[in-house]
C-alpha cells in the first residue's frame, strides 16, 4: 500500500508566500534587479564625458585627443595602414598565449589541489614565479629565444597562467569538508567526489582566475609588442609615438581597452551560465 500525503492548502500557500518573502528580501538587501542592456551603460557615460570635456576645452587635446578625432584617426588606420592585420595579429598573439597559459594553469592547480604530492612538487615554484614579475624575465626570454613570436607567446602564458593557477588551487581547497564527509557515508568513490563535487565546487575561482587572466594576457601584450614587432596594435602605437601621433596611440589604447572588456564580458556571462546552480546576490 502507498501512502498519500495531504498538504493543507493553507500550509502550502504560508510555503509559497515564505519563499515571496526570501525573493524579495535578496532584491531589498542585493544589487536589485538587473539592468537591461546594463553592458553598455559604463562605456557610454564614459564616451560621453570624455566627448563633453573635450568640446568644452576641459580636457586638452595636447592631454587627450577628442574622440571624434580619434574616429577619424581609425578611419584612415584602417583604409591605409591595415589596421585590420594590426588587430589580428594582436588577437592571435594574445589567444594563443592565454590559451596555453589557462591550460597549464588549471592542469597545475588541479594537479596541486588534489594531491598532497603533487601541491609539494607544485605549490613551491608556483608562489617563487609570483614573486618574480613576467615582465622582469622578458630581457632573459630574449636572451633565449630571441626576439620573435616565441619568446611574445611566452610571456603572455606565464603572465596569465598564475592568477589561474592560485584561484583554482584555492577553489578546489575551499570546498567544504561536510561534503567529503557526506560522500563517505553515502558511499560515493574518489573519483564520482572529484568530478561531481570538487570541481563543480572549484568553477567559481577558475572563472575569477580567467578574469584575471584576461587583463594579464593583455598587459604582457602591450609590452611584448614594442619589441622587435612588425605587426599587431603596439607596433602600431610604437610607430605612432615615433611620429607623434596621439590620436592613433589612443586609437590602440581604445582597442586594447575594447578587446580586455568584451573578453572579461563574455567571462561573465559564461559563469552565469555555467554556474546557475548557484544562488548568488546576482541572480
Amino acid at each position: 500500500m502507498t501512502a498519500t500525503v495531504h498538504v493543507d492548502p493553507a500550509s502550502r500557500a504560508g510555503i509559497e508566500d515564505s519563499r515571496a518573502d526570501v525573493r524579495v528580501v535578496r532584491r531589498r538587501l542585493g544589487p536589485g534587479h538587473r539592468i537591461r542592456f546594463a553592458f553598455w551603460i559604463g562605456p557610454l557615460l564614459v564616451l560621453a564625458v570624455w566627448s563633453v570635456g573635450s568640446s568644452t576645452g576641459v580636457i586638452s587635446p595636447a592631454i587627450l585627443t577628442a574622440p571624434w578625432d580619434v574616429a577619424q584617426a581609425f578611419r584612415e588606420q584602417w583604409a591605409e595602414h591595415d589596421l585590420l592585420g594590426n588587430i589580428l595579429s594582436s588577437l592571435q598573439r594574445a589567444v594563443l598565449g592565454l590559451a596555453f597559459g589557462v591550460l597549464g594553469g588549471t592542469v597545475l592547480a588541479v594537479v596541486s589541489g588534489l594531491s598532497r604530492i603533487g601541491e609539494s612538487l607544485v605549490d613551491g615554484p608556483i608562489q617563487i614565479k609570483r614573486s618574480i614579475p613576467t615582465l622582469a624575465l622578458i630581457p632573459l626570454f630574449i636572451a633565449w629565444f630571441g626576439i620573435g613570436e616565441q619568446m611574445k607567446i611566452l610571456t603572455i602564458v606565464l603572465i596569465s597562467l598564475v592568477p589561474i593557477y592560485v584561484h583554482t588551487h584555492n577553489g578546489l581547497r575551499s570546498i567544504d569538508g561536510r561534503y567529503a564527509e557526506l560522500a563517505e557515508t553515502i558511499g560515493i568513490g574518489r573519483g564520482e567526489f572529484v568530478r561531481h563535487v570538487v570541481l563543480p565546487g572549484a568553477l567559481p575561482g577558475f572563472l575569477l582566475g580567467m578574469r584575471f587572466a584576461v587583463t594579464s594576457s593583455l598587459l604582457g601584450l602591450v609590452v611584448v609588442e614594442q619589441y622587435n614587432a612588425t605587426s599587431g596594435i603596439g607596433h602600431m602605437i610604437t610607430l605612432a609615438e615615433q611620429y607623434g601621433q596621439t590620436d592613433v596611440i589612443v586609437v590602440g589604447l581604445v582597442i586594447y581597452g575594447a578587446f580586455g572588456y568584451l573578453a572579461d564580458t563574455a567571462v561573465r556571462a559564461t559563469g552565469r551560465k555555467v554556474l546557475a546552480w548557484r544562488r548568488t546576490l546576482e541572480d
